[in-house]
Order: structure tokens, then sequence, then C-alpha cells
């Protein structure tokens, strides 16, 4: 568990460089800082959540309750941004002349080289839209939409975690629950949906056991067969993707 939290940590705190720094600045307010609300806000709070963060029984009651994968989310209440540049200020102000302006540029270079250009790495890339989802999501999901009622539908694995985000009326038999691996959620439909193959006599059926009335596959997705054969008929294409619709379900209001 040690090792665990230790793990967790240093992929947290990245190069390492701003971890150094961090505690530079808490040793330095320690000993320099006499304020008391600055010292329980920029000393004691940092304190005891690295207390508790590194507190192996903390951590398992934590593992226990949430399981370890978010367990790193604890270094997010550290104010670490805070405190670096509240005392690097401390510092800026002591110092006088030339030995001022040294110091401002050695902490920007030291802002420079102690993380990375965020928007180069490859989980980045610019917004389609307001919601910061894939836009064919979205239109999808407004495609499908009935006025006044909730719909089902089914959509490919890479969809799941982004419906729910842009309408709270488009329901799914499973969501981004079937996804994490550690919430042991299952689903019939899963399994049918993103098989290498499609049964679409399978997937007809199982929908209809769970009241999903669209299923919108990938237009390269490998089917044995036809869904318009099991009373499916093609609603509309959106981009890459094609939602059908059971021909047999009345969504109409009224």
């Amino acid at each position: 568990m040690w090792s665990h939290m230790l793990n967790l940590f240093q992929e947290y705190m990245g190069s390492g460089l701003i971890v150094i720094w961090f505690l530079i600045s808490l040793i330095y307010l320690w000993i320099t800082e006499k304020r008391k609300p600055i010292r329980i806000l920029f000393l004691y709070v940092p304190l005891i959540l690295l207390l508790l963060f590194f507190n192996p029984v903390f951590a398992k009651l934590v593992f226990e309750a949430a399981g370890d994968e978010i367990y790193y989310r604890i270094l997010w209440l550290l104010p670490i941004t805070v405190v670096i540049a509240f005392a690097t200020v401390e510092i800026w102000k002591r110092l006088e002349g030339r030995r001022k302006s040294c110091f401002l540029v050695a902490s920007v270079a030291i802002i420079v080289i102690s993380g990375k250009y965020v928007y180069s790495n490859e989980y980045f890339q610019k917004a389609e839209n307001l919601y910061h989802i894939p836009q064919t999501v979205v239109d999808i999901c407004d495609a499908i939409e009935v006025e006044g009622r909730e719909v089902k539908a089914i959509f490919p694995l890479e969809m799941v975690q982004y419906v729910r985000q842009y309408s709270p009326v488009i329901c799914m038999p499973y969501g981004r629950e079937i996804i994490v691996e550690s919430w042991q959620f299952w689903n019939p439909l899963y399994d049918v949906m993103e098989a290498d193959v499609i049964d679409p006599g399978l997937l007809a059926s199982g929908c209809r056991e769970q009241w999903t009335a669209y299923i919108i596959l990938p237009k390269d997705k490998p089917v044995n067969g036809s869904l318009t054969d099991y009373d499916f008929e093609v609603f509309a294409e959106i981009d890459e993707y094609v939602i059908y619709k059971d021909a047999t379900v009345d969504l109409t209001v009224g």
C-alpha cells in the first residue's frame, strides 16, 4: 500500500521540480511567516493533507470505500500553486536591487522547465463545441430526442461517456459504469453491441427486452445480416454512424 501511495504521488507531481519548490516554500514560510491565518492556510492545511495521504490506515479506509483508482484526487486539495506563488512573492519582496530581478527571472525559468506544454498531450484536442464533447454525439442526441419524454438508445462504447453530459432525456441501457472495471457492472447488451461481428437478431431482441428504441452503429461495423430484418428501420445517418429505430415502438407524446 505504501508503494502504491508513493507511486501515485510521484505520477501526480510529474518531474519533481514542483514538489521541491513546494517543499522549499513550506520550509521558508514555516520559518518566516508569523501571521496565524497565513500559517493555517499555507502551512497547516497542506501538511495535514500530506499526512492524511501517506497514512496507511486512512488510505485503507478510502480504498475499501471508493477504490484505489481515485485516491490521488486527495492531492487536488493541496494548494501547491498558491503556496509557491505566495512564498515566491514574499521572497521577492525581501530582496533589493539586481537580486530582485535575478530572482524573478529564475522563478519564471523554474516554472517553465518544471512542467510540460499541456496542449501537447495526446488527450487534449480542440473543442468542437461549447459542451466539450464530440459534435457527432450532440447531433445524434438532437436527432433522436422526442420533446416531452425520455427515449432510450444504445450507443457504441466510444460515445457512452458523453451522452449524459449533453442530454438528460436520452437514456441508455448502460453508461460509463460499463467502462470502469472495478465497478464490476455488466449488461448482456454490452457483449452483443461490442462483439467483433454483431448478431442483429440478438441485438434487436436484447434492445426490446430493455426498452431501447434506438441503436447507433458505426457504418463500418460488421453485422451478420441486417437490423431491418428485425423491424428496425434506418432512422438517420450522421457522420460515420447509422441510427436505427424500432419500428414497432411509437414514441409520440399524447
